[in-house]
């Protein structure tokens, strides 16, 4: 198992930028592949982004070019750079992980291991 532990969220101008992080809480010698997801008051949670365990990311529509997912040195970290945002991004972001067996990326019940979550508003 792993707890996750995201960083990052805040308040910003549309257009403008933030980055989230995301670090387990404990060390494991598992490794997962990560994403990050999103929910707005009233919305499902939707996947936003993934990278599996070869660097392979996969982007939902709606983030495409404007989003980065990326891995840290240190096992499980995990990064999200939000570029050009918009209101419509708003929400709060959690990071999650799964098992490399398991797919397919974005699927919200592919993913085992969840944090609590950091907010994101964006204003126009």
């Amino acid at each position: 198992q792993v707890q996750l532990v995201e960083s990052g969220g805040g308040s910003v101008q549309a257009g403008g930028s933030l980055r989230l992080s995301c670090a387990p809480s404990a060390y494991t010698d598992d490794r997962y592949c990560m994403g990050w997801f999103r929910q707005a008051p009233g919305k499902e949670r939707e996947g936003v982004a993934d990278i599996d365990l070869a660097g392979t990311t996969t982007y939902a529509d709606s983030v495409k070019d404007r989003f980065t997912i990326s891995q840290g040195n240190a096992r499980n970290t995990l990064y999200l750079q939000m570029d050009r945002l918009k209101p419509e991004d708003s929400g709060m972001y959690y990071c999650a992980a799964r098992f490399p067996s398991v797919g397919p990326p974005l699927r919200r019940a592919a993913y085992s291991f969840w944090g609590q979550g950091t907010q994101v508003t964006v204003s126009s």
